[in-house]
């Protein structure tokens, strides 16, 4: 990241949890959601990110209630998730609990009728023949056109307004490498004399954390896929994460097992990993990065959301894994090895199995995955290995001598840390 930039104090070590705002509750609204909010403070979420709040373009929209990545303005809300009186209320609540909320911010494009075009035509893409283009295949969508500087200052100071007017604490942004580094530049330089905020980025191209603060980490994700299809190992793994580490100090990737799109398009976690899903979640939330939860992930979630339609989740009274995630959440709290220590990873002869030690001042944290559809015995050994260890699911105190023997089932996942 760019030196005049400094990550928000409190997003270091934060978690985020995704927000379908339309399909979380039956009633769909911001009202409705903020019921839940607690329940999510229990569970250990830091930053809620809310998917897009605009209203959608009603031309172009796809099925019945279009995509929330087709906006017809950028400074209005979603009626039908509310008023802003309700997005006030729900910002009020999380803070009243030290969370955070951010917002998704899509700068790429607009719906195909947004407000902006009767009296700005210029300001989006268009073609010879003056119609309005995309180059994305997106039917649904236009692109704007940041030749144009008008434009530019318009949609920075549309995202003022939210932060002005709703008091969020930053921002998603939608394909934030569709738009040019230089806008994003400007957009955080704009930000210097407000309150901290943070920025994450859908991208993964380094030189985008010269602006923002976390990027996806895609390319872990689809290796990881390809190691449950048996086409990769976990050497494969190993080398994404070896680039990573290449990138700018302090640079942070965003690490997930779902997400909207993972969701509705590519399926369920369980569809993707089987097995394998809760090792991933533990990875996700024990290596150096930023842990994302998809809403309703803590049920578990088996069903893959509609995108365009109403699909409302099914809440029961006691979400089956909002202890496994309170879990890795606090673990993260106790253990400042999870977010800034080394990390040692630890040889094995199964190329199944993930094992890597996190540490830090004295802190050492073990974690061993199983994420494969096989059961498979592993030995490891390292000097830090050394004292009496608690697994941290199960309570359980276990004395190390510096080699330690497992036994994983598929879908197993130890995690000790030094007592």
């Amino acid at each position: 990241m760019d030196a005049k930039f400094k990550t928000a104090d409190w997003a270091i070590g934060a978690s985020i949890y995704e927000v379908n705002i339309r399909q979380y509750t039956i009633e769909g609204t911001f009202k409705a959601f903020e019921s839940h909010i607690p329940r999510l403070k229990d569970m250990g979420v830091d930053i809620l990110w809310l998917m897009p709040i605009t209203p959608i373009s009603q031309v172009g929209m796809k099925g019945s209630l279009g995509s929330y990545y087709a906006c017809s303005s950028y400074t209005k809300i979603n009626p039908a998730f509310g008023k802003e009186a309700d997005l006030i209320s729900l910002i009020q609540k999380a803070h009243s609990l030290d969370m955070k909320v951010i917002i998704d911010w899509v700068a790429n494009h607009t719906g195909r009728h947004h407000e902006w075009m009767e009296h700005h035509p210029d300001w989006f893409s268009q073609d010879a023949e003056g119609n309005f283009t995309e180059r994305n295949g997106w039917e649904d969508v236009v692109d704007l056109n940041f030749q144009n500087t008008a434009m530019r200052a318009a949609l920075q100071q549309a995202m003022h307004y939210w932060v002005n007017q709703f008091d969020i604490d930053g921002f998603r942004c939608d394909m934030a490498h569709l738009v040019p580094l230089d806008f994003w530049k400007a957009v955080r330089t704009s930000f210097q004399d407000a309150k901290p905020l943070f920025w994450l980025a859908e991208c993964e191209v380094k030189e985008y954390h010269e602006v923002f603060d976390a990027t996806y980490a895609w390319h872990w994700m689809h290796v990881s896929e390809k190691l449950a299809r048996g086409e990769a190992g976990v050497h494969d793994i190993y080398n994404v994460l070896h680039d990573y580490a290449q990138y700018p100090a302090g640079a942070i990737k965003l690490l997930y097992t779902s997400n909207h799109d993972e969701n509705s398009w590519n399926g369920t976690e369980y569809e993707k990993y089987g097995p394998a899903a809760k090792p991933w979640a533990v990875f996700a939330h024990t290596w150096k990065g930023m842990p994302l939860m998809y809403s309703g992930q803590e049920l578990p979630n088996t069903k893959r959301l509609q995108f365009f339609d109403k699909d409302p989740i099914h809440w029961n009274s006691t979400p089956a894994l909002h202890d496994f995630y309170k879990t890795l959440f606090q673990l993260r709290k106790d253990y400042s090895s999870i977010v800034y220590g080394d990390t040692f990873i630890l040889p094995s002869s199964d190329h199944n199995v993930m094992a890597y030690i996190r540490h830090h001042q004295g802190q050492v944290v073990l974690v061993v995955l199983n994420v494969s559809k096989e059961h498979v015995t592993i030995q490891c050994n390292h000097d830090l290995l050394k004292g009496h260890f608690k697994q941290v699911f199960s309570g359980m105190q276990y004395p190390f001598d510096g080699y330690v023997s497992f036994e994983l089932m598929p879908g197993d996942y130890f995690v000790y840390i030094k007592s």
